[in-house]
């Protein structure tokens, strides 16, 4: 107990001033009160499980009605090698200086304490808006069995909170175990349904049709959108950058979990190493074979504009749920979406504990109030748990509208705010490469190193600027249904622009701080801490029973070689 309450008094000096909070507040390490409770398992499976979600399931199908199956597959692996360029970046860093503060902690050491400032904000805003989001979606997904009009969603909505801020209020121990289970059997049914969505396309379906690419044929692979021929057909593509963009967001997570992950030297650069395989295979394949099933007219699609809009019980929210009905196989859809249930109660689950950790490593840096850096004796910041928890309330807005509408606008909020993530860590990691440069630190003593270098950083950064000004360009274009413009969508789109601008030059403003100089940026603060950390956890690992344990042999033997 006095030990606990030592721990408390340095977090309070350090977050008021008598430390030094601007590095990423490793001078003391009494004051990293998160328990490095993440073992390597953890960390692949929250990395792999945390992207498989949502945006990959259900919002597939709106781009998939809006585009064509051509466009999405254009635009899900071009946003996928963007977000690998990300990754690359990401890794770099978290490998040479595993900061318990994350990716925000670079920017604070690297660019400028406004970007960190941002930067923190900003994916607090991004996860606290997912977390509802998430739920709109198990909404969303339950309308398959029963109608809005029975049962209304709030009810669901009370169920999915109540067990997520649970499982979250548990430590992070538990937190990890749990995800790790759920991340294996998300996918395990993704595998699954790649599988079986190949034998359908074959023709091995009960209906024996061998549909191949039937429908890129008619109805086509590509939709128009706005206007009609081949510019209607390149706007439907550009307008599916949101969605594809919606579906990797959470593949940057990684980089928050460093500061409870065991051993982060090895950990973080193996996850972001595979992530090009795991993008190529989870959602590159299948949204190629998702396409060749589900016509992006078909009725079925709950997204699809025309009649079926007001036959919500019998429409699925997934294009995979879709495809297995159009092939006739009986129960099969029922199950599946059971199973989408799970992955969006998963993804609910984990954006609440990135929400958690934001806030917490915004207070411990002295960037938001004292009291949300505070932990109880498990490692668990409550009081931030606490925070998140409640604006995640904001999910009860199905209760008086429309689940797809509601979906829309979370989509919308936070994509932008995980563009501007994206934007801040490519940024970040180009003047870290600066500062490298100026130091003369070599590329021999990097852990990890992004194979494009800085250039890749400027090609992802350049394309991601891009998206964020022109990915709901449709708001500006006549639309029968709102008018002339679309205020709603406009501001639920592009909101995040000026509040990213306003803390970033309000901070410079209000702290007076200066831009980091490349020759004097601290590369090295806290490198020591890490580096011995790592030395004790290596030798104490080679005298460790628990890898003979049943989980981990599960792990060894049956799911780490799809990773």
């Amino acid at each position: 107990m006095e030990k606990s309450l030592k721990a408390e008094d340095t977090v309070s000096k350090q977050i008021s001033g008598e430390g030094d909070i601007e590095d990423g507040g490793l001078n003391n390490p009494n004051h990293v009160e998160l328990h490095r409770a993440l073992k390597a398992r953890h960390i692949t499976m929250i990395a792999i499980g945390g992207a498989i979600g949502t945006g990959l399931i259900i919002g597939t199908g709106e781009a998939l009605a809006k585009a064509g199956p051509g466009s999405i597959l254009i635009s899900y692996s071009w946003v996928g090698f963007i977000v690998y360029l990300v990754m690359c970046a990401l890794g770099e860093m978290a490998a040479w200086l595993p900061l318990p503060s994350g990716f925000t902690g670079y920017a604070v050491r690297f660019v400028d304490p406004a970007l960190g400032f941002a930067l923190g904000w900003t994916y607090w805003f991004k996860y606290i808006i997912l977390s509802p989001n998430q739920m709109t979606a198990g909404a969303l997904v339950i309308s398959y069995w029963i109608p809005t009009e029975k049962v209304n969603a709030g009810v669901w909505i009370t169920v999915f909170l109540v067990l997520v801020v649970s499982i979250n209020y548990f430590g992070v121990r538990f937190f990890g175990e749990f995800e790790f289970w759920l991340s294996s059997f998300k996918v395990i049914v993704i595998l699954g349904l790649i599988l079986l969505s190949f034998i359908l396309m074959l023709g091995g379906g009960p209906d024996h049709d061998r549909k191949g690419f039937r429908y890129w044929k008619s109805p086509g692979a590509f939709n128009t959108y706005v206007m009609e021929g081949n510019a209607g057909r390149f706007l439907a593509f550009w307008s599916t950058m949101v969605s594809a963009t919606f579906a990797y967001l959470g593949t940057e997570l990684v980089g928050v979990t460093v500061g409870e992950a065991q051993n982060p030297r090895k950990t973080i650069p193996k996850a972001i190493k595979l992530t090009f395989y795991r993008i190529l295979v989870f959602y590159v394949l299948s949204v190629l074979l998702v396409g060749t099933l589900v016509p992006y007219n078909s009725p079925l699609l709950l997204f699809a504009t025309g009649s079926n809009n007001d036959k919500k019980g019998s429409a699925a929210a997934s294009p995979f749920v879709v495809a297995i009905q159009l092939a006739a196989i009986p129960a099969l859809p029922h199950i599946l979406n059971a199973c989408i249930l799970l992955f969006v109660f998963s993804a609910a689950n984990s954006d609440l504990y990135i929400a958690t950790r934001t806030i917490y490593g915004l207070a411990r840096e002295g960037k938001a109030p004292r009291i949300f850096a505070r932990t109880d004796r498990r490692g668990v910041p409550v009081f931030a748990l606490a925070i998140s928890s409640l604006i995640a309330l904001l999910a009860y807005m199905n209760v008086s509208s429309s689940s797809q509408t509601v979906f829309k606008y979370f989509v919308n909020l936070v994509s932008i705010f995980g563009l501007l993530t994206w934007i801040s860590i490519l940024v970040t990691h180009i003047h870290f490469v600066r500062a490298r440069k100026a130091q003369n630190v070599p590329d021999e003593s990097l852990a990890y190193k992004a194979p494009f270098g800085a250039a890749g950083s400027y090609f992802a950064l350049a394309f991601c600027c891009l998206i964020a000004l022109t990915k709901n360009f449709d708001v500006f274009i006549h639309n029968p249904k709102y008018g002339n413009f679309d205020y709603k969508n406009f501001i639920t789109a592009y909101l995040g622009i000026p509040l990213y601008l306003i803390m970033i030059f309000g901070y410079k403003l209000w702290t007076r701080c200066e831009r980091v100089d490349p020759k004097t940026a601290d590369l090295w603060s806290g490198k020591d801490e890490i580096d011995r950390e790592e030395a004790e956890y290596l030798a104490a690992k080679e005298a460790e029973a628990e890898k003979n344990s049943d989980a981990n042999i599960f792990y060894q033997k049956f799911v780490s070689w799809l990773f």
